[in-house]
């Protein structure tokens, strides 16, 4: 039996994905199996008509053995590609229902009211800060798509029962709004989350992860994506009609002189961080930093060049945390033909051991995660020719 999935949350209506998991791919209790988005007049999150996405027509061909033969394109639909890219109807459903959120809460944070301590918008009859109502909004997605057995936020970091199923489920990390303190000067910001099979977000690696993916919301609002099962980082631009369309791939990162050096603070009391910043002016590296995590990694993805670098000290402690932003860029960089490392390792290598472990890292090319390593502690495992990579 197949049942239609659709994933509802203050207004979102997903298309149908099509699931052979009648007992774990149902319809919310509120919403019958026969529900129509068109029975819905407006969305009281949006403020407008409701979007109705009508179902994509992939085009497949069979080979003898009947194995499906599909190539994912430039301007396929966010639908379309995640058909041809998985096999696994629960994680197509979990991607889709975290583009809609993406999409709603860039509507938000685009039309945010901004005072001197918060931005704010409103949720249902709530105003929130709009860090919050990403928060609220990326939790109810995932309820509804009901794959998600597990989830936990930056925001708050306890694990949070989401009612799907730990066998064949998901489990979600996420950042809900990396850089919500720069909403006011109009910089970029965005989502960051992490994807792992089943029910365990704790005692597992970044490397263990099925997807991952950024939210930007800048001048251009796009949904950058990584999946286990195929090769790349991918695109997906937000259309004026609010489709999300497949417009780049990235599968190297080549060298090129541009950097993004966080927390210089630990250039006080870390002589060798002090050294390798010395290094890229000296060599008139073109200095790229927007004090946004998410920017600063998106840009060598989509310039396909450059670092990122985050280093602690005695004084300087580490802030970035390994679960919910760490390791899913790790993966993102990885998948594009980057490297990560956090001065000795793969930072998709470290177990997460607790929801709030912090981490130093640095993402970029294979010569600069080289340099990196070597500059901070004398040698460098990409050198020695230790397996790097997300496929290693």
């Amino acid at each position: 039996m197949e049942t239609g999935v659709t994933c509802y949350a203050r207004g979102i209506v997903l298309p149908s994905v099509s699931s052979k998991h009648s007992t774990s791919l149902v319809c919310p209790p509120s919403i019958s199996p026969s529900f129509s988005s068109r029975s819905l007049k407006s969305s009281s999150l949006f403020g407008e008509s409701l979007r109705v996405v009508p179902r994509s027509s992939l085009k497949v061909s069979k080979t003898k053995n009947s194995a499906l033969v599909t190539r994912c394109e430039i301007g396929d639909s966010l639908e379309e590609f995640l058909t041809k890219a998985t096999p696994d109807k629960g994680l197509i459903t979990l991607m889709l229902c975290m583009g809609e959120a993406l999409r709603t809460i860039a509507f938000k944070v685009r039309t945010a009211s901004c005072g001197g301590t918060a931005c704010i918008n409103s949720f249902g009859d709530e105003q929130l800060a709009v860090d919050l109502l990403a928060n609220k909004l990326l939790f109810e997605a995932l309820t509804y798509s009901h794959v998600c057995k597990y989830a936990c936020s930056e925001e708050v970091p306890e694990l949070q029962d989401m009612g799907g199923p730990a066998e064949g489920g998901f489990s979600v990390a996420f950042d809900p709004l990396d850089g919500s303190s720069i909403v006011d000067t109009n910089f970029t910001v965005g989502t960051i989350f992490g994807v792992w099979p089943g029910d365990k977000l704790i005692g597992v690696k970044g490397r263990d992860q099925v997807a991952a993916a950024m939210g930007i919301f800048g001048p251009r609002t796009t949904y950058v994506l990584a999946l286990k099962d195929i090769p790349g980082t991918h695109e997906f631009l937000l259309l004026d009609e609010g489709k999300w369309q497949h417009v780049k791939d990235t599968t190297e990162i080549g060298e090129g002189k541009m950097f993004s050096p966080g927390n210089l603070r630990a250039t006080f009391d870390n002589p060798e961080y002090d050294k390798l910043i010395n290094y890229y002016v000296r060599e008139k590296y073109t200095l790229r930093y927007t004090g946004g995590m998410v920017p600063d990694v998106n840009q060598i993805i989509v310039k396909e060049k450059g670092i990122f670098t985050n280093v602690t000290s005695p004084s300087a402690k580490a802030k970035l945390r390994l679960l919910f932003e760490v390791a899913p860029l790790g993966f993102l960089i990885e998948k594009a033909g980057g490297y990560s490392s956090d001065g000795q390792q793969s930072v998709l290598d470290k177990v997460i051991n607790n929801l709030d472990e912090r981490t130093q890292v640095a993402y970029g090319s294979k010569n600069e995660i080289i340099r990196f390593e070597e500059t901070l502690y004398g040698s460098s495992r990409i050198k020695a020719g230790i397996p790097v990579g997300a496929s290693a």
